[in-house]
């Protein structure tokens, strides 16, 4: 009788590792934060929404079944059918130096705004996939303060949407917005990082493009933009990029999740221009309107 317990209790045991070794696993953080660029390691956690099979992460917005990211509902993919009818990709006509949007019935073409016309920016494009309102406004807070990272997945498809219906001009280098070495700290991840290695390029697209973390850095601590008077931003962020790696000739874009008032970007771009940069472009999840 001994004998029969002892067999039964290892049979048990047995099915349980295998269950626990076998069951998907499901996080809200990676162990492995974004030292920017660096990559999965053994024994890290992986985002809410990544379904870890032995070893490999499998992203849901791949078509594995799951909750719709907007109302909850089953489905397969990041959204239901029904969501992804109600805010289909937004093909908007935007300036193409600033990705303000339009009047409706503006010509297709790389158009400017009045005030870009009066004063170009320092940038030869820019594209936005969505404008900043419901609901990937809260999708955005969720991604940026809610260590929401699966949702990067669902915000970098629809900007490369964007860049294909925007017929964005191919690029060398693919560079995140930084975040000063304290914030990093305080969050635990770059938000623009985790959109920009999530992206993928447009079809037929013969040009690779190579993601680099570790080319632009912020050298210098800043008040957040965001709890800022549009007209000190600017000045917040003088001097706060330095280039440190050879971006001479090369055609890069800077990817962030939100657009305001541009001051991030421009100084990032004008930081890029001293160092050599043939052409910058600005790559964003969303505008504000």
């Amino acid at each position: 009788m001994f004998d029969l317990v002892r067999r039964w209790c290892l049979s048990r045991s047995g099915l349980a590792e295998a269950a626990s070794r076998d069951a998907p696993h499901d996080a809200t953080r990676e162990a492995s934060r974004d030292g920017p660029g660096a990559g999965s390691t053994a024994g890290s956690r992986t985002p809410s929404g990544i379904v870890a099979t032995h070893g490999a992460r499998i992203d849901r917005s791949e078509g594995w079944p799951g909750q719709c990211t907007l109302c909850r509902r089953w489905c397969r993919g990041a959204l239901c059918e029904d969501c992804e009818a109600l805010f289909p990709p937004d093909a908007a006509p935007r300036c193409a130096l600033c990705a303000l949007r339009l009047p409706p019935g503006a010509a297709s073409g790389r158009l400017r705004c009045g005030h870009c016309a009066a004063r170009p920016p320092p940038l030869s494009h820019c594209v936005a996939a969505l404008d900043y309102a419901f609901p990937w406004d809260q999708l955005l807070l969720a991604l940026k303060f809610g260590e929401r990272l699966e949702l990067a997945s669902l915000l970098a498809g629809r900007l490369s949407l964007a860049l294909a219906h925007a017929q964005a001009v191919p690029v060398d280098l693919i560079v995140p917005v930084p975040l000063s070495a304290e914030r990093l700290r305080e969050r635990g991840y770059n938000q623009a990082h985790e959109l920009a290695r999530r992206m993928h390029p447009p079809a037929g697209q013969q040009r690779q493009s190579r993601l680099c973390a570790h080319t632009l850095l912020r050298v210098r601590h800043t008040d957040q933009q965001a709890r800022l008077p549009l007209d000190e931003r600017h000045g917040n962020l003088r001097g706060a990029f330095a280039v440190v790696k050879p971006v001479q000739g090369l055609r890069v874009a800077i990817v962030d999740d939100v657009m305001t008032s541009g001051a991030t970007l421009h100084e990032a771009a004008l930081a890029l221009r001293r160092a050599g940069a043939a052409d910058v472009q600005a790559w964003v999840a969303a505008r504000t309107p």
